[in-house]
């Protein structure tokens, strides 16, 4: 048997750092190369062949056009990356604005009768109305503790 075996004390400490920072040397190579990839397609102030330019000139000499593209473009990447998160939390804003704002349902709207009701300040035939128009759709109860066609106590 003529091929040498290794064993772990054949591969220094130095030999296993050294690997180390090149293995994550490579993930961090990638993770530009795709963020660059990703802001390529996310700048609508490109054409689209300026686009497809710079996305063959990152694919053919992808270490030569990343750092290209970072020296020419890289102060806007992160203006980008700001005004698209913005534009999404105010989206997600709206979203929240819009949900809480949208009123109550029938189901809270009827236990808000239905309390009115139990304190006396609408009679037995406002409650049923009011019920029938919540029912409806029609609209909602009145928040201000009387049902419509009474003038409240």
């Amino acid at each position: 048997m003529s091929a040498q075996t290794y064993l772990a004390y054949d591969y220094p400490l130095l030999s296993v750092f050294w690997s180390m920072l090149w293995f994550f040397l490579w993930i961090m190579w990638f993770i530009l190369l795709f963020r660059i990839v990703v802001d390529i397609f996310r700048d609508d102030q490109l054409s689209g062949w300026a686009k497809a330019g710079w996305l063959v000139f990152t694919i053919v000499l992808p270490f030569l056009g990343v750092f290209v593209y970072v020296i020419a473009r890289g102060k806007n990447m992160g203006r980008r990356e700001v005004a698209q998160a913005r534009a999404q939390q105010e989206e997600f804003n709206s979203y929240i604005r819009q949900t809480a704002s949208g009123g109550t349902s029938s189901v809270d709207e009827l236990a808000k009768l239905s309390e009115i009701r139990s304190r006396g300040d609408i009679t037995d035939e406002e409650f049923r109305r009011a019920k029938d128009l919540v029912l409806a759709g029609q609209g909602p109860a009145q928040p201000t503790g009387s049902a419509p066609g009474t003038t409240g106590r």
